[in-house]
């Protein structure tokens, strides 16, 4: 019994002493800094003075005086839900390029390109052509004689978000059809062939069969759709900085604002509380919605 009992405290050493590097990375640039985000949230903190305690301070002026707050907020909400459109449209590239089809590994690719492009350049490429004066879409439009003049898109209160609402649908939709092929091949032809011998028509072996063995991958895409509307700081920085005024920022960007233009670094750690607590609450929300076992891992007994 000891000499198991000594070959197993020696597994764990081993265990242990590989999972540390990892381990302490992950304290030192994860959960420390999490921890003290939390803790200044509830200060009055400025790199030119001694810190002191402020209470629910921020956070009141945050839900009760702060306008930009809940206008941000409001376009974090759109950008989220303008993630079903995107997998909404994945799902039928992917399924026209699940079809036996000539050509479809080079749809595939086509498809897929925009996806690994860095968000930066994805950003500078859809302002040329939002441009006013030399972008391609206006460029089009009037030499079809739609407009006279360019239209100001990314200057446009009201076209700026659904703008750049466009281009990230453009960057990840690549991602989602791989996704949603990836769910789709894993089906075994063998339930389409019997659905059909049963008389079911193309609708229903899709409602009844397709859509219900895809929801893992849906699910992965929505979350993806969720952290994209929390964490596209990149694209709206490069395309419009939050701009016109803040039609176009996110809670991420105008944390940002908040922390490196106005050195308000307590405040900005409670919009970062906000923020986190909102994105779990949505994360947890989308895993009930899809059955609450989303992204389990099945074990043999």
């Amino acid at each position: 019994m000891s000499i198991i009992k000594r070959k197993r405290t020696r597994e764990l050493l081993l265990i242990g002493f590989f999972l540390a590097p990892s381990l302490i990375i992950f304290i030192l640039y994860r959960i420390i800094p999490l921890i003290w985000n939390g803790i200044l949230s509830f200060e009055f903190w400025s790199p030119y003075k001694p810190a002191e305690f402020a209470g629910l301070y921020h956070y009141q002026e945050m839900l009760f005086y702060d306008d930009v707050f809940w206008e941000v907020l409001l376009n974090t909400v759109i950008f989220m839900l303008s993630s079903p459109l995107g997998i909404l449209l994945a799902l039928g590239i992917a399924l026209l390029v699940n079809a036996p089809i000539r050509g479809r590994n080079l749809y595939r690719t086509i498809v897929f390109m925009s996806y690994p492009v860095m968000t930066v350049a994805v950003g500078i490429i859809w302002q040329w052509l939002y441009n006013e004066k030399v972008g391609l879409i206006n460029y089009i439009l009037m030499s079809l004689g739609f407009i006279d003049q360019g239209i100001p898109f990314l200057e446009s209160f009201n076209l700026a978000l659904p703008c750049v609402i466009v281009a990230s649908i453009w960057q990840v939709v690549g991602f989602y059809m791989i996704v949603l092929l990836t769910g789709l091949q894993n089906i075994p032809p063998s339930l389409y062939e019997s659905a059909a011998i049963d008389g079911a028509n193309s609708w229903q072996r899709f409602k009844r069969i397709t859509l219900p063995l895809i929801r893992p991958s849906i699910f992965i895409c929505i979350v993806i759709g969720i952290i994209n509307s929390f964490t596209n700081f990149d694209l709206v920085f490069v395309m419009t900085q939050g701009g016109p005024g803040h039609a176009t920022d996110l809670l991420i960007t105008y944390i940002y604002d908040e922390a490196f233009k106005l050195s308000k670094f307590d405040y900005a750690a409670a919009l970062t509380v906000v923020n986190f607590v909102f994105f779990l609450g949505l994360a947890l929300l989308a895993n009930k919605l899809s059955g609450g076992e989303a992204g389990a891992v099945e074990t043999g007994d």
